[in-house]
């Protein structure tokens, strides 16, 4: 993305995001689609290398500034992006259904527990501050044995370039007079990333099933360590 369009994507969707939330959401109550067949047996296929995860500086939900790369190197990663008002029932909600599953599954079996670890990441630095993600987080990572980490930006244009190198497309829902609302439209996506840093899949909703994911998590935890 040029800086220009950096500056004027950034400008649009902060002044977006300015406008006070009207409501959140409980993460947790959302219908799912249904795998109608039997995925292959983890270790029984190779998944592709699809990109490396640029870095970049992103805060945690103690407001202390922490590196990408720190938090998507040495163990199997999960990474989305959210916002932690989102109403859309197959948006995030319907993501964290999925992903707390595949952390039950994961605390269940020794040999996953500290080999795996979610990362979500806000859409909006603007509300979703230091503090907000982490009481949004709070429900989640309770559980000392698996790691999981709520990140937000700094600024939007801090975060852009990270939406950017995603592939993470974003744009603010308009009302019937044009005038944009709290709703930001995003499709959902979670990364599937190895434990040195690289993109091995890359899961939409028609794909967020959990058993296909947690076989996939098994096969990149059952691959030899580079080097």
């Amino acid at each position: 993305m040029k800086s220009w369009q950096c500056l004027a994507a950034a400008a649009a969707l902060a002044a977006a995001l300015a406008m006070p939330v009207t409501g959140a959401v409980d993460p947790t109550v959302a219908s799912a689609p249904r795998a109608d067949f039997v995925p292959p047996p983890a270790g029984s296929y190779t998944l592709q290398r699809i990109q490396p995860v640029a870095d970049a500086r992103l805060l945690d939900d103690q407001g202390q500034l922490r590196s990408l790369a720190g938090v998507t190197h040495g163990k199997v990663t999960l990474l989305t992006f959210f916002y932690t008002y989102c109403a859309d029932p197959l948006g995030c909600p319907f993501a964290y259904i999925t992903l707390r599953k595949l952390r039950d599954q994961a605390l269940a079996d020794p040999r996953l527990a500290d080999s795996v670890r979610i990362v979500s990441i806000s859409l909006d630095p603007t509300t979703d501050t230091p503090a907000a993600i982490a009481r949004y987080g709070s429900q989640f990572v309770s559980d000392p044995r698996f790691e999981w980490r709520f990140l937000t930006a700094r600024s939007v244009p801090e975060l852009l370039p990270v939406l950017e190198d995603f592939g993470q497309d974003v744009s603010v829902e308009t009302d019937a007079q044009g005038h944009p609302t709290r709703t930001l439209h995003h499709m959902l996506k979670v990364f599937l990333i190895d434990r040195e840093g690289m993109v091995r899949e890359i899961y939409s909703l028609a794909f967020l099933h959990p058993q296909v994911m947690f076989n996939d998590i098994r096969t990149l935890v059952m691959e030899p360590a580079a080097g």
